[in-house]
């Protein structure tokens, strides 16, 4: 609608008719899309949503984006947006046994050191993490887990899910909501546009998941908005002011402020108790109204949360627990080899398709040739396919007494299946390698690698498209990337390429010059090298020259780094070829620094490594390693002598008493407050 149309016509009455309408329809929606208890019928509802349109149409200026009437976007997006998460999405650690479950059990008691506490039991749903973000009360972002620290701007697509409040419901919400769920596609829902699709001589989606994730990567939000997706929050990242004090009580206040939780959630003093209801809720599942895999189990108070921290992959105050795996027979056809980009030559079965937890499944991972001789594998062979939570299926037995006559059994290959170049197998490994470097499956999966979003982040270099530039030889190696525009027109002559995609890709290389150095160390795919060891390295060092001629007890310095990276980083920078990928890339104009930290006025924490103990009285846990990077400190789970500095709280536990037998100095909240200047 223009802005500036007259409103002459429209008197106070109105003005406030369109308030009240707004309100009436943001209530129905939450009590229709979230609450399952409509109070009006379809046809009243869109009465008042067609008479609100109507109002609205004789306003001036934009109509305000927290109107039920502005779920739907009208105009398609060009692309996605990259979204830094200010607090990581972790993911959550599996366990899959009553014993592995009391095994958490006893690292928590450990961790809290006699503080009582009990758990919060919640169905582990099978969707799509997402977070979102809500600021004085409305929805301003959403956006999907990514890897973790980088996700994608979505907010346009979820904006169409119904029971996704637009604002937040009441007036006591805090200024700041970040929470965190999985979107998912009811069962019922997703059968019914499966039938209809299948009606209009369309293909069938295979499962809810894949089609959820696909969904919520519409451009045109208009093409999700009539699927019926949903919402259920597990969790948050930012809440300011914090407003609760324990999960049962956030999760009280979110339902309060229109936020969809799980009607299923429950409190438990134990673990014994969970244990006990155990073989009840995995028969419960298959009665839910959306796919789930298991249970997430979490520590209930958010003091006891702090006090237990993450590691640098999951929290240590959550477990997942998941299922006895869901099992289906099929037919051996084939077993295809594949090579990854270290030159790993990895078996892979293809079998006739069957039916697995919700899944067509054709393939399934058989690990490595060891386990293909374990399972003692013959082509024909009826086999047992599981998934264990694992998101590939894999094969876990061979049904003897069905094996046809004459079955082939399944041999390691003696040559690579690619590039028929020799092969050896890992020292006292189990994995055979391929050992030729210009083999050009292996430079495919380094080239993809080289260009993801975790590494240097080249916006239109997909999956196919680096494979096509390895087969049509326009690049051999990294550096071969740099100069690709000189070869612009040969490019736009490859099929299915044009002039758009290739200026894309091109201007996507070059921004990709710009990269840090922690980002072309985690691309250069140097074994045992992934990007938090390469963040540390980077930051030591500061650049590609003093790194490259670090000695091993230099590199053993960085806090994280073994003895094992250590050997796999000088090979890398002794041998010819690292060498010569390095000088090519420098020569290309690639970024080969790293800002390091300086200690300044404003940063009193510059340099240092501190390990955080105990409950603050002045903020949480999270705040306060905020704080501490943001005064360029860096924040580590445990105390060793590369430690600079432990602070704690009340009820700090042993990470207090290493740190005074190390010698290592210690600060109170109060002392470290006045260190940075805020006592």
């Amino acid at each position: 609608m223009p802005e500036g149309r007259d409103n002459s016509r429209m008197n106070a009455g109105d003005k406030n008719r369109v308030e009240t309408l707004r309100e009436q329809l943001r209530e129905h929606d939450h009590l229709y899309y979230t609450l399952g208890k409509p109070l009006i019928t379809d046809q009243q509802y869109d009465e008042l949503m067609r008479t609100l349109r109507e109002l609205e149409a004789e306003l001036s200026g934009p109509i305000p984006l927290d109107s039920p009437t502005q779920r739907v976007g009208e105009k398609p997006l060009s692309g996605f947006e990259h979204v830094t998460h200010v607090v990581p999405m972790l993911s959550v650690d599996n366990t899959y046994s009553d014993q592995e479950l009391r095994g958490f059990d006893t690292r928590v008691a450990k961790g809290l050191e006699g503080w009582a506490y009990r758990y919060v039991v919640d169905p582990k749903i099978d969707g799509v993490a997402v977070t979102l973000l809500y600021e004085q009360g409305l929805l301003k972002l959403a956006a999907t887990r990514g890897d973790g620290r980088t996700g994608d701007d979505i907010t346009q697509n979820v904006r169409t899910i119904r029971s996704v409040p637009l604002r937040l419901l009441g007036d006591d919400y805090p200024d700041v909501l970040e929470v965190r769920g999985e979107v998912v596609w009811p069962t019922e829902d997703f059968q019914r546009y499966n039938a209809k699709r299948v009606a209009d001589g369309e293909d069938a989606f295979a499962n809810p998941r894949n089609a959820t994730t696909g969904s919520l990567k519409q451009l045109d939000a208009r093409l999700t908005a009539g699927r019926g997706l949903q919402f259920v929050a597990h969790g948050f990242g930012r809440l300011e002011p914090m407003t609760a004090q324990s999960d049962e009580i956030l999760f009280e206040q979110l339902a309060r402020w229109g936020i969809p939780v799980s009607p299923y959630r429950v409190v438990l003093d134990s673990i014994d108790e969970i244990i006990d209801q155990l073989p009840a809720w995995d028969e419960r599942r298959h009665q839910l109204p959306y796919e789930t895999d298991g249970l997430v189990i979490k520590v209930d108070a958010f003091a006891q949360r702090d006090v237990l921290g993450t590691t640098s992959k999951y929290p240590r105050w959550c477990i997942a627990y998941k299922f006895a795996a869901e099992q289906a027979e099929s037919v051996l056809i084939k077993v295809d080899f594949q090579v990854g980009k270290l030159g790993t030559i990895t078996p892979r079965a293809v079998m006739e398709p069957v039916q697995l937890s919700g899944t067509t499944v054709r393939h399934a991972s058989l690990h490595n040739f060891d386990q293909v001789d374990r399972l003692d594998l013959h082509i024909g062979d009826t086999v047992v396919v599981e998934k264990a939570g694992e998101i590939i299926p894999q094969v876990v037995r061979v049904v003897v007494d069905k094996r046809p006559k004459g079955a082939k059994k399944i041999r390691a290959p003696k040559k690579c299946p690619v590039c028929q170049g020799d092969i050896e197998q890992d020292e006292g490994g189990v994995y055979i390698r391929c050992i030729n470097p210009a083999c050009k499956a292996q430079l495919k999966e380094r080239l993809i690698h080289f260009a993801g979003r975790n590494q240097m982040d080249v916006e239109g270099a997909g999956q196919v498209l680096m494979a096509t530039l390895v087969e049509e030889d326009f690049v051999k190696d990294f550096a071969d990337l740099y100069s690709l525009r000189d070869k612009r027109k040969k490019l736009i002559e490859i099929e299915r390429m044009g002039e758009k995609s290739v200026d894309n890709l091109l201007d996507g290389i070059d921004q990709s010059k710009k990269q840090p150095l922690s980002r072309l160390l985690a691309a250069l795919n140097i074994r045992h090298i992934g990007s938090t060891t390469a963040e540390l390295l980077a930051d030591h060092f500061g650049d590609m020259p003093t790194l490259a001629k670090a000695s091993d007890e230099q590199l053993l310095e960085v806090e994280g780094v073994g003895p094992e990276m250590a050997a796999s980083l000088r090979h890398f920078f002794d041998s010819a070829a690292g060498q010569q990928v390095i000088e090519r890339l420098q020569q290309a104009g690639l970024n080969m620094t790293q800002p390091r930290r300086q200690p300044t006025v404003d940063q009193p924490l510059a340099g240092k490594t501190i390990v955080i103990t105990g409950t603050w009285k002045s903020m949480g846990r999270k705040e306060l390693q905020a704080l501490i990077k943001q005064l360029g400190g860096k924040v580590t789970g445990s105390v060793s002598k590369n430690t600079d500095m432990v602070v704690y709280g009340e009820s700090p536990g042993s990470k207090l008493d290493k740190a005074n037998k190390l010698g290592v100095e210690t600060l109170d909240e109060q002392a470290f407050l006045a260190l940075i200047g805020r006592g």
